[in-house]
């Protein structure tokens, strides 16, 4: 082999490095010594050199199979150890069974349950009891049984062998639902299949009760739907099992009635922490269920703006009575806090709107509330700052590109609302912790920049004389800014006309 070759197997890991590790060789060894009482233990020999140590921090790729192999090896000897004693378990019980029930006299059957893999389990069993519990036993034994002769019957390639032999004890037993409890749903699932497979309606019953009046799992749910779908059970419902998972069918309109009673519930709560709870629940399973295209459980676009125009308004009326309001009212706090719940109702049911791609409209809806606009300029900054959350929130979504509306409808936006987010600014990035700074500036930035040239010369200059004046409580958007002047200024874009003769002949060959 050459020295190429060599080098290349080493660094794969096929061949030890001889120079990691020295050869055993027996001059190395030493001999045992014989001791007495007397004689003092000698002294152990000294360690061995660090370099003639053998390396195990890198072991090869051999060894490294060798020992997964050794490890799956042993998994699977401990898992047929561990069904032998079930299996053996069984058994015994079956004997107890057999010597409780003295009237059915000696076993006349010889029942063996063969695995995928060869295991072998012998059962000595009654055919009485097999034929009267089983119509898949009582076919086979009624076509040679003959008094006084035993027989043996055979089922080969089983799945668990474990699962045939308990069911087999289960034939056996007078109360099965006793039987069952504390069983597992797979294992009661596995008893089922078993059941079904044999004819054996007593368990099939058994394990349908079982599985009717157990709680499951969100996996265990997915395994019962699937088993109960497969199994063929003549004579046998199954309904009452999955009554906990089906349903009428479900139509768009019955779905629609729900969710908005769910989300008028949600709007109307008088927990403030409970609302805050639900609204996240709410928001986690529709977005849940707009990722599931199987899902026919959705709300539909005429439910949405049915609240936000319910929302717009009870914000209308709530900031119609904070301007009628005399100084030092004593209710002027919960007006306060009622202008910051119907405004962020309305935030919610939008962040809804954005998640399902049916904003366009709202953003007309919302840049033609001028009534609602003069209102909210009217009454002091401490009740409306909540208000101007949902400018901000539409110019993230549309900086972001997930709403797409005409020049129109957002200059319109930009020109009822934007002084009114100036002037909130400073009061709503303190009062919400939610509120990111950076993501506002960005969305408004991006958004004044979808506007024509000359619309963001309006805008712009606009805010530059603002920020100057207020600084931080101000959105700083200079680089908008910046933007502006590089297209207004630097690179200006002009228009030309294609003067090129671009000619295209169309030629006929004969064939």
């Amino acid at each position: 082999m050459a020295s190429r070759e060599v080098s290349t197997m080493i660094k794969q890991g096929f061949i030890s490095d001889p120079t990691l590790s020295l050869p055993f060789s027996p001059s190395r060894t030493t001999l045992p010594r014989l001791s007495s009482p007397s004689s003092s233990p000698p002294p152990p020999p000294p360690p061995p050199a660090e370099s003639t140590r053998p390396s195990h921090n890198n072991p090869t790729l051999f060894e490294m199979m060798s020992e997964e192999n050794l490890r799956g090896s042993k998994t699977m000897e401990e898992s047929r150890r561990r069904t032998q004693r079930r299996v053996a378990k069984f058994l015994t019980e079956l004997n107890a069974y057999s010597l409780k029930n003295g009237g059915l006299g000696p076993s006349d059957v010889r029942l063996t349950v063969v695995s995928r893999d060869g295991q072998r389990v012998p059962m000595d069993v009654h055919g009485r009891v097999l034929s009267e519990k089983s119509r898949f036993f009582a076919d086979n034994l009624s076509q040679r049984r003959e008094k006084g002769v035993s027989h043996t019957v055979e089922i080969s390639e089983c799945d668990d062998v474990e699962v045939y032999v308990e069911t087999v004890v289960l034939m056996y037993c007078d109360d099965l639902k006793k039987r069952l409890i504390g069983e597992s749903v797979t294992k009661v699932l596995a008893l089922l299949q078993v059941s079904a497979a044999i004819m054996f309606d007593a368990g099939i019953t058994s394990c349908l009760e079982y599985l009717e009046a157990v709680p499951w799992s969100e996996d265990e749910e997915e395994k019962v739907v699937s088993h109960l779908s497969q199994l063929e059970l003549p004579g046998l419902t199954t309904p009452q099992v999955l009554q906990r998972v089906s349903s009428e069918p479900s139509t768009s309109a019955r779905s629609d009635g729900i969710l908005l009673n769910l989300l008028s519930g949600v709007l109307q709560a008088k927990d403030d922490k409970a609302r805050q709870e639900m609204k996240t629940l709410i928001s986690r399973l529709l977005r849940a269920d707009s990722l599931d295209d199987d899902s026919l459980f959705d709300v539909s676009k005429d439910t949405l703006y049915h609240l936000c125009h319910r929302c717009l308004g009870s914000l209308f009326l709530c900031l119609s009575e904070a301007i009628g309001m005399e100084d030092g009212k004593q209710d002027r706090g919960v007006l306060m806090a009622e202008i910051a719940r119907e405004a962020d109702n309305l935030q919610w049911i939008v962040d809804i709107l954005i998640e399902k791609g049916m904003a366009n409209d709202f953003v007309k809806l919302w840049a033609d509330q001028r009534e609602l606009a003069e209102l909210h300029s009217k009454i002091p900054t401490v009740y409306r700052h909540g208000i101007s959350r949902i400018t901000a929130q539409l110019c993230i979504a549309m900086g972001r590109g997930n709403i797409l509306v005409p020049n129109e409808s957002r200059f319109s936006l930009v020109s009822t609302w934007l002084d009114a987010l100036y002037e909130d600014f400073g009061w709503m990035r303190r009062a919400y912790k939610s509120v990111d700074k950076k993501l506002v500036e960005d969305g408004l930035s991006k958004t004044i920049l979808t506007l024509s040239l000359g619309q963001q010369q309006v805008v712009l200059l606009n805010w530059f004389d603002r920020f100057l004046n207020k600084g931080d409580d101000c959105p700083n958007i200079q680089r908008a800014f910046e933007v502006w002047w590089r297209r207004a200024f630097v690179r200006q874009y002009t228009h030309v006309d294609d003067t090129s003769q671009l000619q295209i002949t169309v030629s006929s060959y004969s064939t």
